[in-house]
């Protein structure tokens, strides 16, 4: 939780204090600035925000917290990310075919 409560605090500020970025509904009123990209971020909880992001990206989805989940949940999450165990395909022995043993099986005409 303290890295979303930082988060919202870097972006959405308060009335008090204004800066040259503060103004969220016009463009930045500088003559100078670096490009920024709109980007959409995705909050733990599922809600999103949109805002400008120094490099090119679309989406950045922040981490959930494990300690708000319940107890199965946080299992079911901890075992999606550990490595799957890859099944061993064992070769079987080809044994050996006699003809010999089915002819009397085949009709004769």
């Amino acid at each position: 939780m303290p890295l979303l409560h930082n988060f919202l605090k870097i972006f959405h500020g308060s009335k008090c204090s204004l800066s040259s970025a503060s103004a969220a509904i016009t463009r930045i009123h500088r003559r100078d600035y670096l490009l920024q990209y709109m980007t959409k971020v995705v909050l733990s909880d599922g809600s999103s925000i949109t805002v400008r992001y120094h490099e090119p990206k679309q989406i950045i989805q922040l981490p959930l917290d494990l300690s708000t989940l319940s107890e199965a949940e946080a299992k079911a999450r901890l075992e999606k990310r550990r490595p799957k165990t890859k099944v061993k395909i064992q070769e079987e022995e080809l044994a050996s075919f006699s003809a010999k043993k089915y002819i009397h099986l085949i009709k004769k005409k």
